[in-house]
């Protein structure tokens, strides 16, 4: 009990660090966009280490508490809510939910023996999720306000493109190449050894994972395409029967396969690699 109380005991220390330099590093832009949305200087790379080191727990209870930090950093946008329920949507979509879902990072730790696969996987992922969030708050929340609200979702996808898309470029290959010269599983990180590069199983890894997250996002712009009401921009859930739900059933099944084969492919691959070492 003592070993347990201690070795979470050190865990909270690591995560308090790591969140204090997460909210540092989301000060310094790189690019900063008028209505919202930053580049930033590799802000989610210390969740995501949280996240490999001590796992989705840990991750998601650090990208919690970093989430409240970013709110609180810019609590100024909600003055632009025009309503209670429009406020609650910022606070989940644009922080809470966008900002937790990071500490999903190191869900591939156990399934991938490649760390740096593993990881670079998982930031593409929780920034796709993230992206997702922003997208969502963009055509509701926002349309009429900060954006158009006529092809309120068509705009939204494109302007939370525009950032995302570099964040979570320079995020990938900062943590690309941390996991590449230290190993984070380690009780203390230390210098990676020397190991062969496998690089059938990190394509397959990646492959499996990103596309499972295509299909999500063409999924969730396909439904909320047509949940969009035309005149006022937001969203009418009672529009839902306009979905082209055969577009949306093929695009799940495509990713679905896809991404069992792949994960299937890794793990053959990763275990041939375990018994010839």
């Amino acid at each position: 009990m003592k070993t347990n109380g201690k070795k979470n005991a050190l865990i909270m220390c690591e995560c308090a660090i790591m969140i204090a330099l997460a909210a540092v590093l989301s000060f310094v832009k790189i690019l900063e966009l008028p209505y919202g949305g930053s580049v930033t200087a590799f802000s989610i790379v210390p969740i995501v280490i949280i996240s490999y080191r001590h796992g989705v727990k840990w991750g998601l209870l650090s990208g919690f508490v970093f989430s409240i930090i970013q709110l609180i950093q810019t609590a100024s946008t909600l003055s632009y809510a025009t309503s209670f329920l429009a406020a609650v949507t910022i606070i989940l979509f644009d922080y809470v939910i966008a900002f937790t879902v990071i500490g999903l990072a190191g869900f591939l730790r156990n399934k991938v023996s490649n760390p740096s696969a593993a990881a670079v996987t998982g930031t593409v992922g929780v920034c796709a999720l993230r992206y997702i969030c922003h997208v969502i708050s963009g055509c509701t929340v926002w349309a009429g306000v900060s954006i158009p609200s006529t092809d309120g979702l068509l705009y939204s996808l494109s302007y939370n493109a525009t950032y995302m898309i570099p964040e979570t470029i320079i995020n990938a290959a900062a943590v690309f190449w941390l996991f590449g010269c230290l190993n984070f599983r380690s009780e203390k990180i230390s210098v990676a050894k020397k190991i062969e590069k496998n690089l059938t199983e990190t394509v397959s890894a990646s492959i499996s994972i990103l596309s499972l997250m295509v299909a999500v996002i063409i999924d969730a712009v396909a439904v909320f395409a047509s949940l969009q009401n035309p005149d006022s921009g937001v969203l009418d859930f009672s529009l839902i029967s306009n979905t082209n739900f055969t577009l949306v059933g093929i695009v799940s099944a495509i990713g679905i396969v896809l991404c069992v084969v792949f994960a299937i492919i890794a793990k053959v691959t990763s275990n041939s690699a375990k018994k010839v070492n």
